[in-house]
């Protein structure tokens, strides 16, 4: 087990969590004495089952695995006691803690969230920000309380959003972000340092679990907006748009984040795919020309906008 000292119990699920692990494992005042993630889950046709990213790492690290389903049954809540933590560190574990739980943790039970707190509390942070066409977010560290992300923030650090992140881009960064700050406050907390600070409830923002209908693409929106959603859908769920071929039948398009390009020609619906040009398939939004680079239709591979407009497009058009 990494470090000595203080006794930490980590709990976390997916890559986020995992870097935030990463981190948390080099800090040299303590221990990671256990960690907790989700059960196994069956994936792909074969439904195999598969371990999340926190437990490969966990279990690379020769560190003591937990996975309940849930902390109703009292063994469990006994299980975590006996560990003696001194701190819960939780990011991204996906249960609900009951108060219980919480109150496992000797100094303090801390979170570790992708937004700066109080705008983005929820499930989505990352996504919802560059969706809503946010230029700044961050990472908060604050104490886990009962409610949801409400806990008192203990540091948080801000992190400008490029004009062509996507999702993953901007995971990776805040994920790096996260594990670095997380450290700072516990040495902040460990030196007396540092006291929570509340959050102004009346500002909270909401970022709810983002839906595969939401990757609709509405190009009758300014392209900056279309720009937005198809960044902030990338890679899961998606956006999309319903392609409508000669005969009536309609084929759905998932595409992959581009550029905005030129002025729209006046007269020209929003929708109307332009033609392939530097290799960027162009479709009109409200105001500009939108640039996609690579587009995977139905129940197809993913391919160049060539590709498409080739295999697709000029053979309707024969």
């Amino acid at each position: 087990m990494a470090g000595q000292g203080k006794r930490i119990i980590f709990m976390g699920t997916p890559v986020f969590a995992r870097t935030i692990l990463e981190h948390l494992l080099n800090w040299r005042k303590g221990m990671v004495v256990g960690v907790y993630t989700q059960p196994d889950r069956p994936s792909g046709r074969g439904r195999v089952l598969v371990s999340s990213p926190v437990k490969e790492l966990a279990l690379h690290h020769d560190l003591p695995v937990f996975q309940p389903s849930d902390f109703k049954s009292g063994d469990e809540l006994e299980r975590l006691a006996a560990l003696e933590p001194d701190y819960l560190v939780v990011a991204a574990y996906g249960l609900i803690l009951p108060e219980d739980v919480l109150r496992t943790a000797r100094v303090m039970p801390l979170n570790v969230h992708a937004s700066l707190l109080p705008r983005y509390r929820g499930a989505a942070p990352i996504q919802r920000a560059i969706i809503n066409g946010e230029r700044q977010t961050g990472i908060s560290i604050m104490k886990l309380t009962q409610g949801m992300d409400e806990g008192p923030v203990l540091m948080a650090r801000s992190l400008d959003i490029e004009d062509n992140d996507t999702s993953m881009s901007l995971h990776d960064k805040l994920a790096s972000l996260g594990g670095e700050l997380l450290v700072q406050v516990l040495d902040s907390l460990e030196q007396g340092l540092i006291v929570p600070r509340e959050q102004d409830h009346s500002r909270a923002v909401y970022a709810p679990k983002l839906t595969k209908e939401e990757g609709l693409i509405h190009w009758g929106r300014p392209a900056l907006e279309v720009h937005n959603r198809i960044r902030g859908m990338f890679p899961w769920p998606g956006a999309y748009f319903d392609w409508i071929q000669p005969g009536g039948r309609t084929l759905r398009i998932k595409v992959s984040p581009g550029k905005i390009g030129g002025d729209k020609p006046g007269g020209m619906s929003p929708g109307t795919i332009t033609g392939v040009k530097n290799g960027y398939l162009g479709i009109a939004c409200q105001d500009k020309i939108y640039l996609i680079p690579r587009v995977q239709p139905e129940s197809g591979k993913e391919m160049s906008a060539q590709s498409f407009y080739c295999g697709f497009l000029q053979k309707c058009k024969e």
